[in-house]
């Protein structure tokens, strides 16, 4: 406060005021008045604590600006803390499906290995199966060429044996037979 009166009165001690001519004192004077009225307005700021009401209002400013920019922080602090987590969930999540594709990758090729391990052994049970055909046809055909060919023989023996072949010759031949096929029945 008396800071502010030795202020005041530093000021107005290098005024104009002093330059004017005449009595100072005298309310004719306009220096002096102007200086009186400046005078009456500071004492009645201070008598109405105006400087402690504009400090009180000032510092209640700033506290509510510290407030804020602490605030401000605080929500700052939490925006990183909460990148930082959405970029390591990101980094997990990343992590994650490189190891499902990894995985995927794996399982397709072991997928082909079985389908084309399966596939030889079916080509093999085809070719197997395919050989077992040749090999029945062929002996079906061998077995088919040797009856064709008992058959001929036959006809042919038969034609010899008719030829050659007297009355007399046939029934003993038949009477053989018959004998022959009693001995193997009993």
């Amino acid at each position: 406060m008396t800071r502010i009166l030795i202020a005041v009165t530093a000021a107005l001690s290098a005024s104009p005021a002093l330059a004017a001519s005449g009595p100072f004192f005298s309310l004719h004077n306009t220096d002096f008045v102007v200086t009186l009225a400046i005078l009456l307005f500071v004492a009645v700021v201070v008598y109405f604590k105006v400087p402690a009401t504009l400090g009180a209002i000032l510092d209640k400013r700033a506290a509510g600006i510290r407030a804020e920019l602490e605030e401000a922080k605080a929500l700052r602090d939490e925006a990183h803390a909460l990148l930082a987590s959405y970029e390591k969930r990101q980094r997990e999540v990343q992590e994650q499906s490189e190891r499902i594709v990894a995985n995927a990758r794996d399982e397709a090729m072991a997928a082909a290995a079985k389908a084309k391990e399966d596939l030889k052994q079916s080509i093999a049970r085809r070719v197997h199966a395919a050989e077992e055909q040749i090999a029945s046809a062929e002996a079906s055909a061998v077995r088919e060429v040797r009856d064709r060919a008992v058959s001929v023989a036959i006809a042919a023996a038969g034609d010899l044996l008719a030829a050659g072949m007297t009355a007399k010759a046939g029934d003993a031949l038949i009477a053989a037979s018959i004998a022959e096929v009693e001995d193997r029945l009993h």
